[in-house]
Protein backbone atom coordinates (compact mmCIF):
# COMPACT_ATOMS: atom_id res chain seq x y z
CA UNK A 1 0.00 0.00 0.00
CA UNK A 2 1.23 3.60 -1.01
CA UNK A 3 1.89 5.80 1.43
CA UNK A 4 -0.09 9.03 1.09
CA UNK A 5 2.84 11.16 0.82
CA UNK A 6 3.93 9.36 -2.52
CA UNK A 7 0.48 8.40 -3.72
CA UNK A 8 -1.70 8.97 -7.20
CA UNK A 9 -2.72 11.58 -4.48
CA UNK A 10 0.02 13.26 -3.72
CA UNK A 11 -0.10 17.28 -4.56
CA UNK A 12 2.13 18.10 -7.66
CA UNK A 13 4.79 20.79 -6.14
CA UNK A 14 5.04 22.36 -9.03
CA UNK A 15 1.64 24.16 -8.49
CA UNK A 16 3.85 25.95 -5.65
CA UNK A 17 6.63 27.83 -7.66
CA UNK A 18 4.16 30.76 -8.22
CA UNK A 19 4.01 31.28 -4.08
CA UNK A 20 7.78 31.21 -3.85
CA UNK A 21 8.63 27.07 -3.79
CA UNK A 22 12.18 26.32 -4.39
CA UNK A 23 14.78 23.09 -4.74
CA UNK A 24 15.85 24.45 -1.45
CA UNK A 25 12.35 24.19 0.21
CA UNK A 26 11.75 21.20 -1.08
CA UNK A 27 15.28 19.64 0.29
CA UNK A 28 13.89 21.20 3.82
CA UNK A 29 10.62 19.64 3.36
CA UNK A 30 12.18 16.07 2.55
CA UNK A 31 11.86 14.27 5.99
CA UNK A 32 8.18 15.44 6.45
CA UNK A 33 7.09 13.67 3.03
CA UNK A 34 7.29 9.74 4.34
CA UNK A 35 4.97 10.60 7.04
CA UNK A 36 2.08 11.42 4.86
CA UNK A 37 2.22 15.56 5.32
CA UNK A 38 1.85 17.88 2.32
CA UNK A 39 3.87 21.32 1.44
CA UNK A 40 1.73 24.50 2.22
CA UNK A 41 2.78 28.23 2.25
CA UNK A 42 0.76 30.66 4.61
CA UNK A 43 -1.77 33.34 3.56
CA UNK A 44 -3.04 34.40 6.66
CA UNK A 45 -3.18 33.85 10.06
CA UNK A 46 -6.23 34.41 12.50
CA UNK A 47 -7.86 33.10 15.42
CA UNK A 48 -5.97 30.10 15.97
CA UNK A 49 -6.39 28.97 12.79
CA UNK A 50 -4.89 30.00 9.14
CA UNK A 51 -5.44 29.45 5.58
CA UNK A 52 -2.75 27.94 3.45
CA UNK A 53 -2.13 27.15 -0.28
CA UNK A 54 -0.93 23.95 -1.66
CA UNK A 55 -0.58 21.74 -4.40
CA UNK A 56 -4.14 20.89 -4.18
CA UNK A 57 -5.25 24.77 -3.87
CA UNK A 58 -6.44 26.36 -0.67
CA UNK A 59 -6.57 24.92 2.35
CA UNK A 60 -7.66 26.25 6.07
CA UNK A 61 -5.81 24.35 8.52
CA UNK A 62 -5.57 24.62 12.39
CA UNK A 63 -2.83 25.59 13.90
CA UNK A 64 -2.92 24.45 17.54
CA UNK A 65 -0.31 21.61 17.22
CA UNK A 66 2.56 24.88 16.33
CA UNK A 67 2.10 26.58 19.48
CA UNK A 68 4.68 27.93 21.56
CA UNK A 69 5.71 30.25 24.30
CA UNK A 70 7.27 32.82 21.78
CA UNK A 71 5.34 34.94 19.73
CA UNK A 72 8.03 34.82 17.61
CA UNK A 73 7.70 31.31 16.80
CA UNK A 74 4.24 31.57 15.92
CA UNK A 75 2.92 30.80 12.53
CA UNK A 76 2.66 34.02 10.28
CA UNK A 77 1.80 35.03 6.62
CA UNK A 78 4.19 33.73 4.38
CA UNK A 79 5.68 30.53 6.52
CA UNK A 80 6.07 27.71 4.19
CA UNK A 81 4.65 24.72 6.79
CA UNK A 82 3.95 20.84 6.85
CA UNK A 83 0.62 19.93 6.78
CA UNK A 84 -1.11 17.26 7.69
CA UNK A 85 -4.40 16.65 5.37
CA UNK A 86 -7.44 15.26 6.15
CA UNK A 87 -11.10 16.07 7.45
CA UNK A 88 -9.34 18.72 9.54
CA UNK A 89 -6.13 19.76 8.29
CA UNK A 90 -3.18 20.81 10.75
CA UNK A 91 -0.38 22.35 10.51
CA UNK A 92 2.23 20.28 11.92
CA UNK A 93 5.64 21.77 11.58
CA UNK A 94 7.22 24.87 10.46
CA UNK A 95 10.03 25.01 7.67
CA UNK A 96 13.14 27.24 8.79
CA UNK A 97 12.76 30.91 7.72
CA UNK A 98 14.98 32.40 5.27
CA UNK A 99 14.00 35.77 6.15
CA UNK A 100 11.42 37.76 8.29
CA UNK A 101 10.61 41.52 9.63
CA UNK A 102 10.58 41.35 13.53
CA UNK A 103 8.90 43.96 15.66
CA UNK A 104 8.52 43.90 19.52
CA UNK A 105 5.55 43.01 20.67
CA UNK A 106 2.71 45.61 20.41
CA UNK A 107 1.91 44.56 24.46
CA UNK A 108 5.98 46.56 25.16
CA UNK A 109 6.78 42.57 26.68
CA UNK A 110 10.28 41.84 25.79
CA UNK A 111 8.59 39.65 22.89
CA UNK A 112 9.17 39.69 19.54
CA UNK A 113 6.69 39.44 16.77
CA UNK A 114 7.27 38.27 12.73
CA UNK A 115 5.12 40.44 10.98
CA UNK A 116 5.76 38.51 7.39
CA UNK A 117 8.63 35.38 7.20
CA UNK A 118 10.39 33.99 3.74
CA UNK A 119 10.28 37.46 2.04
CA UNK A 120 12.78 38.93 -0.63
CA UNK A 121 11.56 42.76 -0.59
CA UNK A 122 10.43 44.82 1.72
CA UNK A 123 8.55 47.96 0.22
CA UNK A 124 8.88 50.44 2.98
CA UNK A 125 5.59 53.20 2.04
CA UNK A 126 5.78 56.98 2.73
CA UNK A 127 2.92 59.00 2.11
CA UNK A 128 3.71 62.46 -0.17
CA UNK A 129 0.80 64.21 1.04
CA UNK A 130 1.81 64.86 4.61
CA UNK A 131 5.33 66.27 5.75
CA UNK A 132 7.88 63.39 5.80
CA UNK A 133 8.97 62.13 9.60
CA UNK A 134 12.50 61.50 9.12
CA UNK A 135 12.22 59.13 12.45
CA UNK A 136 9.72 57.00 11.30
CA UNK A 137 11.64 56.49 8.44
CA UNK A 138 14.97 55.65 9.79
CA UNK A 139 13.05 53.24 11.96
CA UNK A 140 11.13 51.29 9.19
CA UNK A 141 14.08 50.65 7.49
CA UNK A 142 16.16 49.72 10.46
CA UNK A 143 13.01 46.88 10.35
CA UNK A 144 13.44 46.06 6.91
CA UNK A 145 17.05 46.19 6.44
CA UNK A 146 17.65 43.70 9.72
CA UNK A 147 14.65 41.37 8.21
CA UNK A 148 17.17 39.84 5.82
CA UNK A 149 15.43 41.18 2.46
CA UNK A 150 15.97 44.13 0.45
CA UNK A 151 14.54 47.85 1.52
CA UNK A 152 12.82 49.85 -1.61
CA UNK A 153 11.22 53.02 -0.33
CA UNK A 154 8.15 54.20 -2.38
CA UNK A 155 6.74 57.52 -2.33
CA UNK A 156 3.14 57.35 -2.60
CA UNK A 157 0.56 59.60 -3.25
CA UNK A 158 2.58 61.31 -5.55
CA UNK A 159 -0.94 62.83 -7.33
CA UNK A 160 -0.77 65.00 -4.12
CA UNK A 161 2.46 65.94 -3.50
CA UNK A 162 3.87 69.79 -4.83
CA UNK A 163 7.62 68.97 -3.40
CA UNK A 164 7.96 65.21 -4.17
CA UNK A 165 11.46 66.00 -5.49
CA UNK A 166 12.52 67.70 -2.21
CA UNK A 167 11.12 64.78 -0.51
CA UNK A 168 12.67 62.19 -2.61
CA UNK A 169 16.11 63.52 -2.26
CA UNK A 170 15.46 63.75 1.95
CA UNK A 171 14.58 60.50 1.95
CA UNK A 172 17.15 59.39 -0.01
CA UNK A 173 19.79 60.52 2.97
CA UNK A 174 17.70 58.69 5.10
CA UNK A 175 17.46 55.59 3.71
CA UNK A 176 21.07 55.07 2.23
CA UNK A 177 21.88 51.45 0.27
CA UNK A 178 17.69 51.63 -0.63
CA UNK A 179 16.20 52.64 -4.02
CA UNK A 180 13.78 55.35 -3.85
CA UNK A 181 10.17 55.50 -6.11
CA UNK A 182 7.97 57.62 -6.63
CA UNK A 183 4.67 56.55 -7.15
CA UNK A 184 1.09 57.13 -7.05
CA UNK A 185 -1.73 54.44 -6.82
CA UNK A 186 -4.30 56.65 -7.76
CA UNK A 187 -2.76 57.18 -11.51
CA UNK A 188 -0.43 54.87 -11.94
CA UNK A 189 2.64 56.89 -11.66
CA UNK A 190 5.96 54.95 -10.97
CA UNK A 191 4.21 51.52 -10.01
CA UNK A 192 6.09 49.93 -13.34
CA UNK A 193 9.21 50.83 -11.75
CA UNK A 194 8.39 49.53 -8.15
CA UNK A 195 7.25 46.42 -10.78
CA UNK A 196 10.81 46.34 -12.01
CA UNK A 197 12.53 46.20 -8.54
CA UNK A 198 10.59 43.31 -7.14
CA UNK A 199 11.25 39.75 -6.80
CA UNK A 200 9.91 36.65 -5.07
CA UNK A 201 8.19 37.60 -2.03
CA UNK A 202 7.51 41.39 -1.48
CA UNK A 203 5.90 42.88 1.72
CA UNK A 204 4.67 46.35 1.98
CA UNK A 205 4.93 47.83 5.89
CA UNK A 206 4.22 51.31 7.13
CA UNK A 207 1.84 53.49 8.80
CA UNK A 208 -1.92 53.78 8.37
CA UNK A 209 -2.97 56.16 5.56
CA UNK A 210 0.24 55.85 3.85
CA UNK A 211 -1.31 54.16 0.83
CA UNK A 212 -0.11 50.64 0.91
CA UNK A 213 -3.59 48.89 -0.35
CA UNK A 214 -4.03 51.77 -2.59
CA UNK A 215 -0.55 50.59 -3.86
CA UNK A 216 -1.24 47.10 -3.71
CA UNK A 217 -4.53 47.14 -5.95
CA UNK A 218 -2.34 48.61 -8.60
CA UNK A 219 0.73 45.82 -8.04
CA UNK A 220 -1.90 43.34 -8.45
CA UNK A 221 -3.87 45.15 -11.29
CA UNK A 222 -6.83 44.84 -9.74
CA UNK A 223 -8.97 46.19 -6.69
CA UNK A 224 -8.61 42.94 -4.09
CA UNK A 225 -8.23 45.19 -0.90
CA UNK A 226 -10.23 47.42 0.45
CA UNK A 227 -8.85 51.34 0.89
CA UNK A 228 -10.31 54.03 3.41
CA UNK A 229 -9.66 58.02 3.64
CA UNK A 230 -7.49 59.56 5.84
CA UNK A 231 -7.73 63.32 7.73
CA UNK A 232 -6.09 65.96 6.01
CA UNK A 233 -4.48 67.55 9.24
CA UNK A 234 -2.14 64.56 9.64
CA UNK A 235 -2.60 61.98 6.62
CA UNK A 236 -3.61 58.76 9.31
CA UNK A 237 -6.36 56.98 7.93
CA UNK A 238 -8.49 54.14 9.56
CA UNK A 239 -7.06 50.45 9.59
CA UNK A 240 -8.59 49.15 6.25
CA UNK A 241 -6.11 46.05 6.15
CA UNK A 242 -6.61 44.35 9.30
CA UNK A 243 -4.60 41.41 9.14
CA UNK A 244 -1.40 40.35 6.36
CA UNK A 245 -2.23 38.70 3.60
CA UNK A 246 -1.03 36.62 0.85
CA UNK A 247 -1.46 37.57 -2.85
CA UNK A 248 0.17 36.16 -6.38
CA UNK A 249 1.34 39.07 -8.55
CA UNK A 250 0.47 39.40 -12.23
CA UNK A 251 3.85 39.05 -13.17
CA UNK A 252 5.19 36.48 -10.86
CA UNK A 253 6.18 36.60 -7.29
CA UNK A 254 3.94 37.11 -4.27
CA UNK A 255 2.85 40.45 -2.49
CA UNK A 256 2.30 40.38 1.64
CA UNK A 257 -0.08 43.72 2.72
CA UNK A 258 -0.25 44.35 5.85
CA UNK A 259 -1.98 46.73 8.61
CA UNK A 260 -0.63 49.82 9.62
CA UNK A 261 1.81 50.08 12.07
CA UNK A 262 1.04 51.92 15.00
CA UNK A 263 3.64 50.98 17.13
CA UNK A 264 6.93 50.00 15.60
CA UNK A 265 9.24 48.67 18.32
CA UNK A 266 12.14 47.79 17.67
CA UNK A 267 14.05 44.17 18.20
CA UNK A 268 17.21 42.74 18.19
CA UNK A 269 17.94 44.89 15.45
CA UNK A 270 21.08 46.08 15.68
CA UNK A 271 22.75 45.61 12.16
CA UNK A 272 18.95 47.45 10.57
CA UNK A 273 20.26 49.89 12.76
CA UNK A 274 24.11 49.99 11.56
CA UNK A 275 22.84 49.81 8.07
CA UNK A 276 20.45 52.74 7.90
CA UNK A 277 22.56 54.98 10.01
CA UNK A 278 26.18 53.71 7.91
CA UNK A 279 27.76 57.48 8.10
CA UNK A 280 27.33 57.59 11.29
CA UNK A 281 29.23 54.02 12.12
CA UNK A 282 31.64 55.62 9.34
CA UNK A 283 32.87 58.37 11.31
CA UNK A 284 33.21 56.62 14.89
CA UNK A 285 36.00 54.67 13.10
CA UNK A 286 38.23 58.35 13.50
CA UNK A 287 37.17 58.91 16.83
CA UNK A 288 40.04 59.47 19.12
CA UNK A 289 38.47 56.78 21.41
CA UNK A 290 37.52 53.63 20.62
CA UNK A 291 34.48 53.60 23.12
CA UNK A 292 33.84 57.31 22.23
CA UNK A 293 29.95 58.71 22.94
CA UNK A 294 30.41 60.89 20.52
CA UNK A 295 29.36 63.56 23.38
CA UNK A 296 31.81 65.98 24.40
CA UNK A 297 35.19 63.24 23.69
CA UNK A 298 38.27 65.28 22.46
CA UNK A 299 38.70 63.50 19.15
CA UNK A 300 35.31 63.02 18.03
CA UNK A 301 34.75 62.53 14.13
CA UNK A 302 31.09 62.71 14.72
CA UNK A 303 30.79 66.05 16.85
CA UNK A 304 33.16 67.50 14.15
CA UNK A 305 31.27 66.91 11.40
CA UNK A 306 28.73 68.06 12.98
CA UNK A 307 30.26 71.36 13.98
CA UNK A 308 31.04 71.41 10.23
CA UNK A 309 27.64 71.26 8.76
CA UNK A 310 28.25 67.85 7.54
CA UNK A 311 25.85 65.51 9.91
CA UNK A 312 22.80 66.90 11.36
CA UNK A 313 22.52 66.86 15.17
CA UNK A 314 18.91 65.12 14.47
CA UNK A 315 20.72 62.00 13.02
CA UNK A 316 22.61 61.71 15.74
CA UNK A 317 19.93 62.16 18.10
CA UNK A 318 17.85 59.44 16.40
CA UNK A 319 20.26 57.20 16.05
CA UNK A 320 21.04 57.42 20.27
CA UNK A 321 17.50 56.56 20.72
CA UNK A 322 16.84 54.07 18.03
CA UNK A 323 20.05 52.58 19.78
CA UNK A 324 18.86 52.49 23.53
CA UNK A 325 15.15 51.35 22.40
CA UNK A 326 17.04 48.36 21.17
CA UNK A 327 19.09 47.79 23.94
CA UNK A 328 16.62 48.06 26.45
CA UNK A 329 14.59 45.52 24.24
CA UNK A 330 17.58 43.17 24.45
CA UNK A 331 17.98 43.76 27.84
CA UNK A 332 14.07 42.67 28.90
CA UNK A 333 14.77 39.68 25.97
CA UNK A 334 17.98 38.51 28.29
CA UNK A 335 15.98 39.12 31.75
CA UNK A 336 13.06 37.22 30.35
CA UNK A 337 15.37 34.45 29.30
CA UNK A 338 17.13 34.21 32.79
CA UNK A 339 13.89 34.41 34.22
CA UNK A 340 12.36 31.30 32.58
CA UNK A 341 15.79 29.06 33.34
CA UNK A 342 15.36 30.11 36.69
CA UNK A 343 11.99 28.91 37.12
CA UNK A 344 12.73 25.86 34.86
CA UNK A 345 15.35 24.51 37.53
CA UNK A 346 12.86 25.46 40.19
CA UNK A 347 10.35 23.24 38.88
CA UNK A 348 13.01 20.39 38.28
CA UNK A 349 14.09 20.67 42.26
CA UNK A 350 10.38 20.48 43.26
CA UNK A 351 9.79 17.86 41.19
CA UNK A 352 12.86 15.92 42.73
CA UNK A 353 12.09 17.01 46.29
CA UNK A 354 8.20 15.63 45.98
CA UNK A 355 9.81 12.34 45.05
CA UNK A 356 12.02 12.45 47.62
CA UNK A 357 9.10 12.83 49.90
CA UNK A 358 6.86 9.95 48.23
CA UNK A 359 9.79 7.19 48.34
CA UNK A 360 10.64 8.32 51.93
CA UNK A 361 13.85 8.52 53.81
CA UNK A 362 16.37 4.89 52.60
CA UNK A 363 16.82 2.63 54.67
Amino acid sequence: MQSPANGPDRPSDGNLSRYGWTADLAAAFSPYRDTGLIPARIVRVDRGRCDTVTGHGAVRAGTSALHAPEPLLAPCTGDWAALRPGPEPELAALLPRSSAIVRSSASRSSHGQALAANIDTVVVTVSLAIPLDAGRLERLMALAWDSGARPVVALTKADLAANADAVRAEAGLLAPGAEIVTTSGADGQGVDVLTALLSGTTVLIGPSGAGKSTLANALLGEDLLATGEVRERDGKGRHTTVRRELLPLPGGGVLIDTPGLRGIGLHDAADGLEQVFGEIEELARDCRFGDCAHDSEPGCAVQAAILAGELPRRRLDSYRKLQRENAWAASRNDARKRAERVDRQKAITRHQRAIYRFRGPRP
